[in-house]
């Protein structure tokens, strides 16, 4: 399956990978392959983010967010305990399903924001959720050409970080960590856009 290879995932991926182990092999037992792992975990994502968001259950939105986001770690716990390893589709699927999943979470911030009249935080929310997409795109395009694009300051595990964290915190009633969210990754979200173009551009001028 497809993952983001950054720093702090390779860190945290062992550890997640020795408690999601039991749930993966009941899993395999029960015949759900990993790309059902995937679809579920985008379903259950999009359905959270856009419930628990716009009527303003940051925390709870936040919790059980971050509960389907570990799918995308459990999907290749499952694949490898099935003996089926990755396949192209999977990683295509599990990508494109990665992007959905984005757009419901923000999405969803950007419903809250409008709930409460705040239209300059929505704006704000809605470059993070394009920028993120800007960032993803920039990599899958590069890769496509035969080019590496693994640099950035914020990639997808530092952009559901900031925005789940964020929000709840929020939701416990901490001031103004929301919006100080958002404009960090805003902000370091199109650093990222310049730093891929960048680097995409040398290897393009080195051929």
């Amino acid at each position: 399956m497809a993952y983001d290879r950054t720093a702090m995932l390779k860190l945290l991926r062992p550890a997640m990978t020795r408690i999601l182990t039991p749930l993966g092999r009941a899993l395999v037992r029960h015949g759900i392959g990993p790309n059902a792992v995937t679809a579920i975990g985008t379903l259950g994502t999009v359905v959270s983010a856009l419930l628990f968001f716009p009527l303003g259950l940051l925390a709870a939105g936040a919790l059980v967010i971050t509960v389907f986001v570990l799918f995308d770690l459990l999907d290749g716990v499952v694949a490898r305990l099935g003996g089926k390893g990755g396949s192209t589709w999977g990683a295509f699927l599990d990508s494109t399903l990665d992007r959905v999943a984005d757009a419901a979470i923000f999405g969803g911030l950007i419903l809250y924001f409008i709930s409460r009249d705040d239209v300059l935080m929505a704006a704000v929310t809605l470059f993070c959720l394009v920028a993120g997409a800007l960032v993803s795109y920039a990599k899958a395009r590069a890769e496509g050409l035969g080019l590496t694009c693994d640099v950035g300051l914020a990639e997808r595990p530092e952009r559901l970080v900031v925005a789940l964290v964020a929000a709840f915190l929020a939701g416990l009633g901490v001031p103004y960590v929301l919006p100080a969210g958002m404009w960090l990754l805003a902000a370091a979200s199109a650093v990222t856009v310049v730093q891929r173009v960048i680097h995409v551009h040398r290897q393009t001028r080195e051929r």
